[in-house]
């Protein structure tokens, strides 16, 4: 099989996963389709890819963290700082803002790799603080309110034009989909995030560098993470200190979705992109079903079913991991 589509062929419990939150998708946009009139229309697929590339973004940083057998809770609270940062240097120019944000989230990756490889704080703990840190600086950046972005600089453009018919956030969004696909089934630095999550100790013993290669992995997920900040500032006009709660569950579930394993050692770019886009069109529908007036759900059940999701895929991941270890 081409190795475009090796994250994706059966040859393991993980890989049967992915081709299930595949085929969940795209069941869910079938049901929609045939549901709700408007579920399919320009408006609407635009509007869902534009809004949920902020979350694909932070869920991919997550997925090579992961993937180390790492954890990253720092990327709410760093998209919320970003955001912050992103708008007061929007005034000076777009590229200003775009640059700024990421490098906000850059120093919290940059900090929790410091930690995790030199001082040797477990990441739950170490993650757990720099997402403390981040949502109290970005609160006092911010003074405590919204921070509102420039529009003379052009610094919106990157949150609500399109190019070539295709949302500018979504476009980014892919780039680094794209990239990350790359970096792990094409370049050796993917096969040493893949060992190292079998066993850093067995890695070390192969001659990989272990730290630079989690500093590494860090350091993405808090760019990535800022970026987000940046695309969230621009789309809605404002830097937010006290948005990015729960970003960290959402990219966690998606990642977790879409088949990779949290005890790390294997996993796939284009499945935690099924999985968010998966998790966010259960809220899209949602919204639709409101709209019937048959049922009404607030919003609170995204978060239920998120839960559900990420409980029932744990579950199942542990029973396979047992029935491996039996076998």
């Amino acid at each position: 099989m081409h190795t475009l589509f090796r994250p994706f062929a059966i040859k393991s419990s993980g890989d049967l996963a992915r081709l299930g939150v595949i085929l969940a998708l795209f069941g869910l946009i079938l049901f929609g389709a045939l549901r709700y009139d408007h579920f399919l229309s320009p408006y609407n697929i635009l509007s869902f890819l534009r809004y949920n590339s902020m979350f694909a973004l932070i869920a991919l940083g997550m997925a090579f963290v992961i993937i180390t057998g790492g954890i990253d809770l720092s990327v709410g609270g760093t998209a919320a700082m970003a955001s912050v940062v992103a708008a007061l240097f929007s005034p000076v120019h777009w590229a200003a803002g775009l640059l700024a944000g990421m490098a906000a989230g850059f120093a919290v990756g940059a900090l929790n790799a410091f930690i995790i490889t030199k001082m040797r704080i477990q990441p739950f703990i170490a993650t757990l603080a720099t997402m403390l840190a981040a949502y109290g600086t970005g609160l006092l950046l911010a003074d405590n309110q919204s921070v509102s972005v420039s529009y003379d600089s052009g610094f919106t453009v990157i949150g609500q034009d399109d190019f070539l018919g295709f949302p500018i956030p979504a476009w980014i969004a892919l780039a680094a989909y794209v990239l990350g696909w790359l970096v792990l089934e094409k370049l050796p630095a993917g096969r040493h995030v893949l060992a190292i999550g079998d066993g850093e100790a067995t890695a070390g013993l192969m001659g990989l560098k272990v730290e630079r290669t989690l500093a590494a992995v860090y350091l993405a997920s808090g760019t990535l993470a800022g970026l987000a900040g940046v695309i969230l500032a621009a789309q809605f006009g404002a830097g937010q200190p006290t948005e990015g709660v729960g970003w960290e569950l959402f990219a966690i579930a998606s990642v977790v979705v879409g088949g990779t394993l949290l005890t790390g050692g294997s996993g796939s770019v284009g499945a935690t992109l099924a999985g968010a886009l998966l998790l966010a069109m259960v809220f899209n529908i949602l919204n639709f079903e409101n709209g019937l007036g048959w049922i009404s759900l607030s919003a609170y059940w995204q978060s239920v079913i998120r839960g559900a999701f990420l409980l029932v895929v744990v579950i199942l991941q542990a029973k396979l991991m047992t029935r491996r270890k039996t076998a």
